[in-house]
């Protein structure tokens, strides 16, 4: 299937949905791992929008890319419950187990405030992280 029509049966999947705008977004960035001008161009003729209507809307959330990264994700909780908790000494060692290998994005709030620090891979939560199991998940990842 070309990657137009796979565009074309995102925008159909959610079409009818109230807000169909930022599903299909998460949609199109999970299917090609961005959303780059051309599937931009694609949402909104098919929503009847601007090209900078969508684009406005990728490019205020952080998690939509417009080029692909095939790096693995690591989350970091940097909220303030999370910093009360110990992230903030985490950094350096998760900077380094990174490298240029992994993207290590931060986050402001997995929803683990009484068990950070935390971190998320993929669809895995991981909480009362210390610097020992945070490299490690960062090195399988």
């Amino acid at each position: 299937m070309s990657r137009s029509a796979r565009l074309a049966e995102i925008v159909a999947e959610h079409r009818g949905r109230e807000g169909p705008l930022l599903p299909i977004l998460h949609a199109v960035q999970a299917e090609f791992g961005c959303v780059d001008v051309e599937a931009e161009a694609g949402i909104a003729a098919a929503l009847n929008l601007s090209r900078a209507e969508v684009h406005g809307v990728a490019s205020f959330y952080h998690d939509f890319l417009a080029t692909p990264d095939p790096r693995p994700e690591v989350q970091l909780c940097r909220a303030e419950a999370c910093q009360a908790r110990g992230c903030e000494a985490l950094v350096g060692a998760a900077q380094e187990a990174a490298g240029d290998r992994v993207r290590l994005k931060t986050v402001y709030c997995l929803g683990l405030c009484s068990a950070g620090p935390a971190v998320r891979i993929g669809d895995a939560v991981y909480a009362r992280l210390d610097e020992a199991t945070l490299v490690g998940l960062i090195e399988a990842a």
